[in-house]
C-alpha cells in the first residue's frame, strides 16, 4: 500500500478560507436578506398585473407606477373604511376574553359532572388548560417568540415600517429592471447553465406569482364569507374582527384555518350550545370549501407542490423566521419545485428513457 502526498491546490485553499467568511456575511446580512426575499415574492405576484397594464400602451415604468398607486391607495382605502371598525373589535375581544374563558371552563366543568369524571382528574386538567393567566402568558411568550425569529421587525415599529417600505422599493425597481437584472445573475453561471437557469425564470417567478395570487385570493373569500356568516349567526358585534383573524390566519396553510376558528368559538361557547353548534359548522364548511375547491382551483393547480412539502415550508419558515417565515418561505419552495423539475427530474427521466414526460 502507497502512501500517496496529500497536495492541496491554491483553489482549494482560497474556498476554505471565504467559504467560512462568506456564510458570516450572510448571517449578518440575514435581515437584508428577508426583505430581498419579500421583495422578490412581491415582485412575482405583481407582475402579470404590469404587464397587462403596460398592454394598454402604456411605457413600463408607468405601467409600475399605477400598479403600486392602484396597490396602496387600495390598501389605505380597506384601512379607512373598516380599519377602526376591525381595530375596536378586536380590542373588545381580547377585553371579553377572560370572561369568555371562563363561560368555557363552567359549560366543561358542568360536563363533566353530568358524566360523572369529577373524581378522574379531569377538572384540575381543565383548569389547567383554560388558567387565563396562563393563557395569556403563553400567547404573549409564542408571539414575542414568532416576533423575534422575524428578523425584519426586531427593530419595533418603525423597522417594521421601513422594512416594509424598502421590501416595496425593491420590488418595483425588479419589476422595472427584471431584463437587466436576469442578465446580471445569469452571466455569472458558465454555459450551458446560464441559458438552462434563463429559460426557467418565467416559471419560476409565475409559479410563486400563482401561490400568492391564489393564497390571497382565498384569504379574502373565506374572510368575507366567515364575516357575513358570524353576523347572521349571531356574532354581529364581532363578525368583522373575527372574520378579519380568520381571513389573516388563513394566509398561512394548514393551520391558519385553525387557529383563525379558536377566536369565533370561544366567543360562540358563551352564547350558547346551538350558536357554538352553528359556528363550529359554519368554519366545517368554510374548511371544506377551501380544501376541495377553492385551493385546488386557485392555488393547487398552478402551485403544483405536494401538500407535505407545503407543510413543511411552513413549519421550516415559521421555525427560522416566524411569522414571516411562514409566509414566505412555501413560495419559495413553490419556486424551487419548478428547478428540481425542470433541472434535474425531466431530464433524469428522459435519461432513462421515459421520453413522454409532461409539462
Amino acid at each position: 500500500m502507497t502512501n500517496r502526498p496529500i497536495s492541496i491546490s491554491l483553489t482549494n485553499i482560497i474556498l476554505l478560507v471565504t467559504l467560512p467568511l462568506l456564510l458570516i456575511l450572510l448571517w449578518q446580512l440575514r435581515s437584508l436578506i428577508v426583505v430581498l426575499m419579500i421583495a422578490v415574492v412581491i415582485a412575482a405576484t405583481l407582475a402579470p398585473i404590469v404587464e397587462t397594464t403596460q398592454k394598454l400602451g402604456l411605457p413600463r415604468f408607468l405601467a409600475i407606477l399605477l400598479v403600486y398607486a392602484a396597490l396602496i391607495g387600495t390598501l389605505t382605502g380597506f384601512g379607512l373604511i373598516i380599519g377602526p371598525t376591525v381595530v375596536e373589535q378586536i380590542q373588545s375581544l381580547i377585553g371579553r376574553l377572560p370572561v369568555y374563558l371562563e363561560t368555557v371552563r363552567s359549560l366543561l366543568s358542568d360536563l363533566i359532572l353530568r358524566l360523572g369524571l369529577n373524581g378522574t382528574g379531569a377538572p384540575d386538567i381543565i383548569n389547567q388548560l383554560l388558567d387565563v393567566q396562563g393563557l395569556i402568558s403563553w400567547a404573549i411568550r409564542s408571539s414575542q417568540q414568532l416576533v423575534v425569529r422575524s428578523y425584519s421587525v426586531t427593530r419595533g415599529i418603525i423597522g417594521s415600517v421601513l422594512s416594509a417600505f424598502l421590501a416595496l422599493l425593491l420590488s418595483a425597481y425588479m419589476l422595472s429592471a427584471s431584463k437587466q437584472l436576469i442578465k446580471d445573475i445569469i452571466n455569472l453561471f458558465p454555459r450551458p447553465w446560464n441559458q438552462r437557469l434563463a429559460e426557467q425564470i418565467q416559471p419560476v417567478g409565475k409559479r410563486m406569482g400563482n401561490y400568492i395570487q391564489g393564497r390571497i385570493l382565498v384569504s379574502g373569500i373565506l374572510g368575507v364569507v366567515i364575516s357575513v356568516s358570524l353576523r347572521f349567526l349571531g356574532l354581529s358585534d364581532l363578525a368583522l374582527g373575527l372574520g378579519v383573524i380568520a381571513g389573516f390566519t388563513n394566509l398561512i396553510p394548514f393551520f391558519g384555518p385553525i387557529l383563525g376558528a379558536i377566536p369565533a368559538l370561544i366567543v360562540a361557547t358563551s352564547q350558547g350550545g346551538l350558536t357554538f353548534v352553528w359556528v363550529l359548522l359554519l368554519f366545517a364548511i368554510v374548511q371544506n370549501l377551501e380544501t376541495y375547491i377553492l385551493d385546488p382551483l386557485l392555488v393547487g393547480n398552478s402551485v403544483k407542490v405536494s401538500p407535505l412539502y407545503q407543510l413543511l415550508a411552513v413549519l421550516g419558515g415559521a421555525q427560522v423566521l416566524g411569522i414571516i417565515g411562514a409566509l414566505i418561505v412555501p413560495p419559495w419552495i413553490a419556486g424551487m419545485g419548478v428547478l428540481l423539475e425542470n433541472l434535474y427530474i425531466k431530464p433524469k427521466l428522459i435519461a432513462e428513457g421515459h421520453q413522454d414526460i409532461s409539462n
